[in-house]
């Protein structure tokens, strides 16, 4: 098959997305593929476009399995600001659509949101080169930007919603990462049965349980130390106060330390307020390459979602920190995907969203009791390596569009 691929992020860009759809891309490029990457200039690290890939609008890499364009963000320098972002997110949009509708027919167009104008694009280019339209919903917009309450205008609330249902409307398929996912996006088409699980994977060979005695520790001053990690986008979505509230609360453990592994639009600001805090490090994203040790380092590691998100946004890092072996004390709200699957898994608490005191007492307890913590970083590696591996995802992807493909008139 010959498809398109428009995502926000692509190798080397470090976004969790990106290291996603390169893995797919490969693994589809491994079954003899042909694939066309639209994507952005690396720019996720500093939220500005990487030394080396300046100077030019677009830039186009020939590979073996076929090419990569990337083409620049014009990144927003705070992801507060609403406007501005959307108004990057649709030049972007734009500027992909045009490059991407040219060329001779395709067998599929992938198309990943957020951004959701991607799903424009997407539409734009199936139709330009007549093919099957697959939409990924990685986290549901505008639903995350509503419940946290950076979007609240009536008027641009109800426009986000029209784009929404416009997307989900011309998409052959509509792929989601949960069943809590398919129940929300399933409520907004005509067609439900459209929407398909196909969830995100974890390499359980690269990702592997390690020593916790590894250089990241050596470099950051955490030898010899427990440690509680928040590691991955330190942004709107995530309620990483808590790690700060635990610190304060837990001062008085000398050898305790809380990391907080990433960057994002609130890392200065709990860098302010974590000031004081002798027990608390940050630490800059590092390189993808880094993750298994990274992962390694902690004693125990932290997801965190605000409050009502949940039916909206899946954090994939949970499988990655499953394969590492390291127990999870998830803040989420109750019956969501990670909430029942560290559940179901036994490999960590799940504590409600935003509490402060239920967050610090899973920490406590696991600290008090290292071998049950030990025996659910054991659960959480069984649990993921009976999951989809990427070659599975791949997959059924791979079946996805050949089943779409054969429901469609023959025009080449």
């Amino acid at each position: 098959m010959k498809l398109a691929v428009l995502t926000p992020h692509f190798a080397p860009d470090v976004a969790p997305t990106g290291a996603v759809v390169t893995r797919i891309v490969e693994e589809l490029a491994a079954r003899g593929h042909r694939i066309e990457v639209y994507t952005s200039l690396p720019w996720y690290r500093t939220n500005e476009v990487e030394p080396g890939y300046g100077g030019r609008l677009i830039r186009r890499e020939d590979l073996p399995w076929g090419s990569i364009t990337r083409i620049h963000p014009l990144p927003a320098p705070n992801k507060r600001a609403l406007v501005r972002r959307a108004a990057a997110f649709g030049a972007f949009t734009t500027m992909a659509a045009v490059v991407a509708s040219r060329g001779d027919a395709l067998d599929g167009v992938l198309a990943v949101s957020p951004p959701l104008s991607l799903g424009l694009a997407g539409s734009r280019v199936a139709k330009a080169r007549r093919a099957p339209f697959v939409f990924n919903i990685q986290d549901v917009f505008p639903d995350v930007v509503i419940e946290l309450g950076y979007l609240r205008n009536p008027t641009l609330i109800a426009a986000a919603k029209r784009l929404e249902r416009h997307c989900y409307a011309r998409a052959d398929a509509i792929t989601v990462l949960s069943e809590g996912l398919r129940a929300n996006v399933s409520g907004k088409v005509t067609d439900g049965t459209k929407v398909r699980v196909i969830p995100n994977f974890v390499d359980t060979d690269a990702i592997t349980p390690a020593s916790k005695d590894n250089s990241y520790r050596a470099e950051f001053g955490l030898t010899g130390k427990k440690v509680v990690m928040y590691a991955g986008n330190v942004g709107l979505s995530q309620s990483i106060d808590l790690m700060l509230e635990a610190a304060t609360a837990l001062a008085y453990e000398v050898d305790l330390v809380f990391v907080i592994n990433g960057t994002g639009a609130r890392r200065a600001e709990l860098e302010r307020r974590a000031a004081d805090l002798d027990n608390v490090v940050f630490v800059d994203l590092q390189p993808i390459e880094r993750l298994p040790e990274v992962l390694a380092a902690a004693d125990i590691h932290v997801v965190a979602l605000k409050r009502g998100l949940a039916s909206a946004s899946v954090p994939s890092k949970a499988y990655s920190i499953f394969a590492a072996g390291r127990p999870i004390v998830a803040s989420v709200d109750e019956g969501s995907v990670i909430a029942d699957m560290v559940s179901s898994a036994g490999g960590g608490i799940a504590v409600p969203p935003e509490d402060a005191e239920a967050f610090t007492k899973a920490i406590r307890k696991l600290l008090d009791d290292p071998g049950e913590a030990d025996a659910m970083g054991r659960a959480g590696r069984s649990f993921v390596e009976g999951a989809a591996s990427p070659t599975a995802i791949a997959g059924a992807y791979e079946e996805l569009f050949t089943e779409l493909s054969s429901k469609r008139p023959t025009t080449r």
